[in-house]
């Protein structure tokens, strides 16, 4: 769990909501677990941040801008800190992979066994690692962060590529 006193976490956090064109009740209830258990728990250390002197714990905004995806980080006082960006050229199939899987676990829930319900979940739940493992990848030597603070992290950021 993330100590209140921890600086190196994240307190809050937002999704721009111009880029959200689309949500479901299964979409919505993922994004409000995603942010509820990424504030509960998480680790994130901005590394330039951290060398000029700066010390969270951070407010962030996400949002997707020409393609890329923006981690805009601000102190609690909403002093901007500094905006990381990333190409999301790489996370497109993970993405795509992930809303397909996802569609089809939803549908399961409704008239499948558990058999069925479970192996679909496993899938879902390795291509959500993957993608999880992508972002860590893409936010080395740029923020200092965990599996778990990665994963919730691409639960949000599919939330914000739903078209609908």
């Amino acid at each position: 769990m993330s100590a209140p006193d921890n600086p190196w976490r994240i307190a809050h956090i937002a999704l721009d909501q111009e880029t959200i064109l689309w949500r479901n009740a299964d979409v919505e209830q993922e994004r409000r677990v995603a942010i509820y258990d990424l504030i509960e728990e998480n680790r994130f250390k901005p590394v330039r941040a951290a060398a000029r002197g700066h010390e969270g714990p951070w407010r962030l905004r996400l949002s997707v801008q020409d393609g890329r995806l923006a981690l805009d980080i601000r102190d609690m006082g909403e002093a901007p800190v500094e905006t990381i960006v990333l190409g999301l050229a790489r996370f497109r199939r993970p993405i795509r992979e992930y809303f397909a899987i996802c569609d089809s676990y939803y549908q399961a829930i409704r008239k499948a066994t558990p058999a069925e319900i479970e192996t679909i979940d496993m899938a879902r739940r390795g291509i959500h690692n993957n993608a999880a493992e992508l972002l860590l990848e893409r936010l080395d030597g740029k923020v200092e962060t965990d599996f778990p603070t990665a994963r919730r992290l691409f639960t949000l950021i599919c939330v914000l590529h739903i078209k609908g």
